[in-house]
């Protein structure tokens, strides 16, 4: 305890001095907009700042690049809320409610509710860290192939969240189409060409901003012309300037606190596990939110839920804080953006790792500490410019869509510079146009996407462990306690379904 109050000390000095706080409302500025803009997500932006920071303290510098990290992540919610096109990742189960909330004219209010979240979840979790970063480190290491391999079968049974009533068997057809365009690209164990039709455009794989941009932005774009009639009414609110309150009622407040309160928790610890991220959090967060709502508050998932909202939000930036513990206590990147960070902090001279916080406390705790300062910068930062942010909506349809195509189509050009991706863009979002029209959901083919790698690599490691036997399911107690939930998460809305069945046949009877 006295080592860990000194550490935050230090921490506090440390992010005290100006430059240090110039770092952290320069780094949240940037973030923020870069977030906003789809294909440039934090890790280009890290990427960016690595040759701009050498000449910085390294705490400096890992102050600004954790900056801008967690500012793409809570700017990137602005993009999915109002057009529908996700600029990071990890803010795609963002969209599934706050678009809708944004076109029935609540604009104003799915953006607070999302920066409420964020903070709130960046909040939590940067407590957390503060507490627990070494003790969760020993976690982290703990898990195992087959407990990894466990979890994204779990991640899997989200896909119930994004099925409408009766729609279920169209999601499992969507999530094992997002599974099967996961294998496209090399093979990971020996790196053989698979379903790649002799084209090396494919050998790295299908983009996942490729992926999402097309069936999320490029469709909806489309989508918005075939049914302009449909949206003419809320062109017309947006065109006078009605966004809609940015203030939350007592009413409000009281339902989205508890989902804030778990999906902080949730993202907090799937961050902390290398290799998972904001992503799954947010799609895990989603999920459990629709499986713990009641029947009433489940229908509204997807058409403009506010707990939909806070549940993906809150999880992602919980995540983004969590994915530091694995970075700085064991010197393993959770995701692809730490990862970049890594580097950074080795080009540095900084060595992470468990003696990171004895060698280098000043860099350890003021990462640490300046996250609660960003996430007040953040905070103050951002609901004083929703009412601007929100006015994307009042540019009338014949100007917005064609933004959005440019933006979308530019986007994904300027990751890899391939025309290529811009065929296959169009190509997708055609096949996601046609597959909306028959009310596909696109959701679980985006989360079978995200999760088919990481569960192929680690279902063929786990077999490699086991000789090929499934024991491995049942022998670990971490791997046999997440497969039970697993099945329990199953079965509990099967059970209320036909408890449904039977009371609505008594009904009949007795009628």
């Amino acid at each position: 305890m006295d080592a860990m109050l000194t550490g935050i000390g230090t921490g506090l000095s440390t992010v005290a001095q100006p430059i240090n706080l110039l770092m952290v409302m320069v780094g949240c500025f940037a973030g923020t907009f870069i977030g906003m803009l789809p294909g440039l997500g934090p890790i280009s932006a890290i990427a960016l700042m690595i040759p701009i920071t050498y000449g910085f303290d390294p705490a400096s510098g890992m102050i600004l690049m954790a900056g801008v990290y967690y500012g793409a992540i809570f700017g990137g919610s602005t993009s999915s809320i109002l057009i529908n096109a996700p600029g990071v990742a990890g803010t795609v189960a963002t969209s599934f409610d706050g678009y809708p909330l944004a076109r029935q004219g609540h604009a104003g209010k799915a953006l607070a509710i999302a920066a409420y979240a964020s903070f709130s979840g960046g909040t939590i979790a940067a407590i957390f860290l503060l507490l627990a970063a070494p003790a969760l480190a020993s976690v982290a290491l703990s898990f195992q192939s087959s407990d990894y391999f466990a979890l994204m079968v779990l991640g899997l049974t989200a896909v119930a969240a994004f099925a409408g009533r009766g729609n279920f068997l169209k999601a499992m057809m969507m999530t094992v189409l997002g599974l099967m365009l996961s294998t496209i690209g090399s093979d990971p164990a020996d790196g053989m060409p698979r379903f790649t039709f002799g084209r090396i455009d494919l050998l790295d794989g299908i983009s996942f901003l490729l992926l999402a941009m097309a069936t999320f932005a490029l469709s909806e774009a489309i989508m918005t012309v075939l049914k302009r009639e449909k949206i003419a009414d809320s062109a017309k609110a947006a065109a006078k300037g009605h966004i809609g309150s940015l203030k939350l009622s007592r009413a409000e407040v009281k339902e989205i606190a508890p989902s804030i309160g778990r999906s902080s928790i949730l993202g907090f610890f799937i961050g902390v596990l290398p290799g998972a991220g904001a992503t799954i959090a947010s799609f895990l967060a989603y999920g459990m939110e629709r499986n713990v709502a009641s029947s009433e508050k489940k229908k509204l998932f997807g058409k403009g839920s506010i707990r939909g909202l806070a549940a993906p939000e809150t999880a992602n930036n919980a995540a983004a804080s969590g994915s530091f513990v694995p970075l700085l206590t064991l010197g393993i990147p959770g995701s692809g953006t730490t990862a970049v960070m890594l580097g950074a902090l080795i080009s540095y001279g900084v060595n992470p790792g468990p003696q990171l916080f004895v060698d280098r406390p000043e860099v350890f705790w003021s990462v640490i500490i300046s996250m609660y300062i960003g996430n007040i910068v953040l905070l103050i930062l951002n609901l004083p410019l929703i009412p601007y942010i929100a006015r994307l909506l009042t540019i009338p349809s014949h100007l917005l869509v064609p933004l959005v195509l440019f933006f979308s189509l530019i986007g994904v050009y300027l990751v890899s510079f391939n025309t290529f991706d811009l065929y296959m863009m169009v190509a997708v979002a055609g096949l996601a146009l046609i597959l909306r029209l028959f009310d596909y959901p696109m959701a679980p083919m985006i989360l079978g996407f995200i999760l088919g790698d990481m569960m192929e690599t680690n279902l063929r490691r786990a077999l490699q462990i086991n000789d090929g036997s499934l024991s491995f399911l049942w022998e670990r107690p971490i791997t046999l306690a997440i497969m039970l939930l697993t099945v329990v998460i199953v079965v509990l809305p099967l059970v209320g379904y036909f408890r449904e069945r039977r009371a609505l046949v008594r009904a009949g009877e007795g009628g």
